[in-house]
């Protein structure tokens, strides 16, 4: 073993022992994380994490069973999640709400409430910790925590402009960044960008929701730039998008650590960082 090996191992496992729980997770190609898990030690459901919930759900798409979760109006509390060593007591869970692909539910982030957290992208794991971990090379960036939820505030180069606006961290959202109704109007977005795409949908009232696809040349997250970003945003008769989103494929670019109090995330580039975009259909 070379020096360098070994210095690397042991670095490695200075990390590990810092960590109170390391949960691995899968990454799948629509840039969802994949969780195995065990619910009230009988049903073995793989659980997408959904950084915009605190709560666990089941889908009605699930492949597996989830038999030993009792819901009564939808709603089933007092819960067991087990996923590697690590146990987790009194979740709630919801019925019937639709998940990411190859996934059988959803995992939020109420199982690790109080505590500082991170995703660490380059190795596939989440980490969690009672001290907050070594920061070199990573940059802190403000949080809003509103109604169990994650924002931050970034800017958008757009015809030349920077436009700042706050951000809904969403990891089930496979692409960019999608804008809200309030962001949009009045920015002549399918103007300003290059359009990829778009699509026509109408209800039974013949009002229409057209959903365009764009390109947004800079987005700028702290000091860091990311280049040529997806972005969708809704036109039409009915406009339903109320946050901004920030989804997996800008999520997965950095490493993030979460403080406890989740005021502040930090982030710095990972593995994926200059990583083509996700084609969405």
């Amino acid at each position: 073993m070379n020096k360098i090996t070994a210095l690397l191992l042991l670095l490695l496992s200075f990390s590990i022992i810092n960590a109170q729980e390391i949960i691995p997770f899968r990454m799948t190609k629509y840039n969802n994380l994949i969780v195995k898990t065990q619910v009230n030690d009988k049903d073995s459901l793989d659980l997408m994490f959904q950084i915009a919930m605190e709560e666990a759900s089941v889908s009605p798409e699930r492949k597996r069973s989830a038999d030993h979760i009792i819901f009564k109006d939808g709603i089933s509390d007092g819960n067991t999640i087990t996923t590697g060593k690590n146990t987790y007591q009194n979740v709630r869970f919801f019925d019937n709400e639709l998940t990411g692909h190859e996934a059988d539910g959803k995992i939020g982030t109420g199982i690790f409430k109080g505590r500082i957290f991170e995703i660490d992208y380059d190795n596939h794991r989440f980490l969690v910790y009672e001290n907050m971990p070594d920061l070199k090379g990573y940059q802190a960036v403000p949080l809003v925590y509103r109604n169990g939820q994650l924002f931050i505030q970034a800017e958008n180069v757009i015809d030349g402009k920077t436009v700042s606006g706050d951000f809904l961290l969403q990891s089930g959202y496979s692409g960019g960044i999608i804008y809200s109704n309030t962001f949009a109007d009045g920015k002549d977005l399918d103007q300003k960008l290059k359009i990829t795409g778009e699509k026509t949908l109408r209800n039974s009232a013949g009002k229409s929701i057209v959903t365009k696809n764009g390109i947004l040349p800079l987005l700028n997250i702290g000091s860091f730039t990311l280049k040529e970003v997806p972005a969708g945003f809704f036109t039409g008769d009915l406009k339903t998008q109320k946050a901004s989103y920030l989804g997996a494929d800008v999520l997965k670019r950095f490493n993030w650590i979460f403080d406890a109090e989740r005021k502040t995330a930090y982030i710095r580039p990972s593995k994926y960082f200059t990583e083509a975009y996700f084609k969405m259909n």
